[in-house]
């Protein structure tokens, strides 16, 4: 084998150009990304959205809504098969009974002498744990069924009738009706002079349609990877035909 030539003057020139020259490209590349008017990609979202997850095991008795269904506050979403909590809030509810019973029979057995103090608040303290037990039950079988916290539709099921579920497993997602808002991560060096209340227009792919907005919040942690701010602004104008997930471009030039 033959010994390499080490690399000669004009060729480390060369390369010491090709360094500075990426060095360069670089540098302007980040120093124009952070130049207001940048376009910055930004996403519609709902003002309310949620998952609804599974709060006990069970089998799903029926999804009254499908997606795209719309939903009234506390309109049921998720019903479960539920008979064995009903037997034993009916239990709770018969061993109640019998608590009472006892607590009245031992205070007319003090009136005649024939029960002591004792026996009376004994009898009262089985009422009070045969009524915590029924309530118990009863909250059990609240988590039979799953209703809508806010008016909205339903986007998505993550589950099927007549499944078995484990607790804490996603089973419906809700998005809320009325108000949409706009999502964005801009360089964090805007924030010198991007303030709530700043108007600009973004671009939505999905319509090719342009829509007016006002910054409303900016979220007060700063990404330090990637040097950028999230922030939210709401449309002023009108949004039909949008929906949350559609996307496009924001352009923020900075005020004069």
């Amino acid at each position: 084998m033959f010994p390499l030539s080490p690399a000669g003057p004009i060729e480390m020139a060369r390369t010491r150009a090709a360094v500075l020259a990426a060095g360069l490209l670089c540098a302007l590349t980040a120093r124009a990304a952070t130049e207001p008017g940048t376009p910055v990609r930004a996403l519609v979202v709902a003002d309310q959205e949620t998952t609804l997850a599974s709060q006990m095991s069970g089998r799903i008795l029926d999804l009254p809504r499908r997606p795209g269904d719309a939903a009234k506050q506390g309109e049921t979403l998720v019903k479960f098969e539920c008979a064995e909590p009903k037997a034993r809030v009916d239990m709770a509810k018969a061993e109640l009974q019998a608590a009472r019973l006892q607590h009245e029979a031992k205070l007319r057995l003090q009136g005649l002498k024939s029960a002591s103090e004792l026996d009376v608040e004994l009898a009262a303290a089985a009422v009070d744990k045969a009524r915590g037990q029924l309530a118990l039950t009863q909250a059990e079988l609240e988590r039979c069924t799953i209703t809508a916290p806010f008016a909205g539709r339903v986007a998505k099921w993550h589950v099927k009738p007549h499944q078995t579920l484990a607790a804490g497993q996603p089973i419906v997602d809700l998005v809320a009706d009325g108000k949409l808002r706009l999502r964005l991560n801009v360089p964090s060096a805007w924030l010198a002079w991007l303030k709530p209340g700043y108007a600009f227009e973004v671009a939505i792919e999905e319509t090719g349609v342009g829509y007016p907005l006002k910054l409303d919040r900016i979220h007060p942690r700063v990404d330090a990877v990637s040097q950028t701010v999230e922030v939210e602004a709401v449309f002023t104008g009108d949004t039909a035909g949008l929906l949350p997930g559609m996307s496009g471009s924001a352009r923020l030039a900075r005020a004069p």
